[in-house]
């Protein structure tokens, strides 16, 4: 399916072919691996994460749509006020974040060969800086929340950082960006 200059992809197959939508000078080679590896990453360590915080908001009687409505409210103050659409735009705010940490990942990652080699460690590393930006930097500063955050805070942003964000970013970009062997 072609729209002007851009190509549209759609495959079933899992990691090795992902629906994206390429430029024709990415149609082939590294840029078009990146871009699916960021789609990808994106797509699993972002779904992860937010199911993960729905369930903790649900097991803490706020219910995902108020948190939804608490992420859009980081760029968009109002939004808390919103309802549904309040609700969605978190949503879209949260795979733009995603979005954005995974796009960091895969860049460094393409420049320093070694964080391919070893996707675990990297993927612990990176998870681990993600949870000191967003917990110790961004959310503090945006929300006015006092530090240190409290300590079953800290253990659970610790998980949904390393194991559903930064691993399976790791993982993804490893698989994808690795060199092909030759046949």
């Amino acid at each position: 399916m072609t729209f002007g200059r851009e190509r549209a992809t759609f495959t079933a197959a899992a990691l090795d072919s992902i629906p994206v939508v390429t430029s024709v000078a990415c149609e082939t080679g590294m840029g078009d691996r990146m871009t699916r590896a960021i789609g990808w990453a994106t797509l699993i360590a972002g779904t992860l994460d937010i199911l993960y915080a729905a369930l903790m908001s649900s097991m803490f009687g706020r219910g995902p749509a108020a948190m939804l409505r608490t992420v859009a409210s980081g760029p968009f103050p109002p939004a808390t006020e919103w309802g549904a659409a309040g609700s969605i735009l978190g949503l879209v705010v949260h795979f733009t974040l995603m979005a954005i940490m995974t796009t960091y990942f895969v860049i460094a990652a393409r420049n320093w060969p070694a964080m391919l080699a070893k996707p675990i460690a990297w993927g612990i590393v990176y998870g681990l800086m993600t949870y000191l930006v967003m917990n110790w930097i961004v959310v503090p500063v945006r929300f006015d929340l006092p530090l240190p955050p409290e300590p079953r805070s800290i253990i659970s942003q610790l998980f949904a950082h390393i194991v559903l964000v930064g691993l399976p970013i790791a993982l993804i970009a490893a698989k994808m960006l690795r060199p092909r062997a030759i046949a």
